[in-house]
């Protein structure tokens, strides 16, 4: 496995999650699974099953989304468990420090995130991640 790239720090509210866990969680009805990768990712790489899409960035140039608090507040109550996903479990950190700040209680991360970590011939899937462990998911 190759060394991940730095990312942000994690606030101090927001969960790490494993797959097998998160799978778990997103069990529960009431539990709101966000994917926070883009639009071409969720749909052409594929997506967890069930899960929804909010984008942290997306194209054509990749910005953050300005309305992603608000569009998160669409789906989910301040006091509601938020699990989010994203490819590998860093965009996810500053997408889930974002919504802690915001006041929300209950956010968890993904940390391999939906495709993990790249292996040493730069392909994911291969080494940990959603997909890799076996977990339901779904491609268009």
């Amino acid at each position: 496995m190759l060394p991940s790239a730095p990312h942000s720090p994690v606030h101090p509210n927001l969960r790490q999650v494993d797959p097998e866990e998160a799978f778990r969680l997103v069990q529960d009805r009431e539990v709101v699974f966000l994917d926070i990768r883009s639009e071409i990712e969720h749909f052409f790489v594929g997506s967890p099953r069930g899960v929804i899409n909010i984008p942290w960035q997306d194209a054509p140039d990749f910005e953050l989304n300005p309305h992603f608090l608000e569009e998160v507040g669409r789906m989910a109550r301040k006091d509601q468990k938020i699990v989010l996903i994203c490819r590998s479990g860093h965009r996810s950190i500053d997408a889930g420090n974002l919504l802690c700040e915001a006041g929300y209680e209950a956010v968890y991360n993904v940390k391999e995130g939906f495709e993990g970590d790249r292996d040493e011939n730069h392909h994911r899937s291969s080494v940990n991640g959603w997909r890799f462990r076996g977990l339901p998911w779904v491609q268009c």
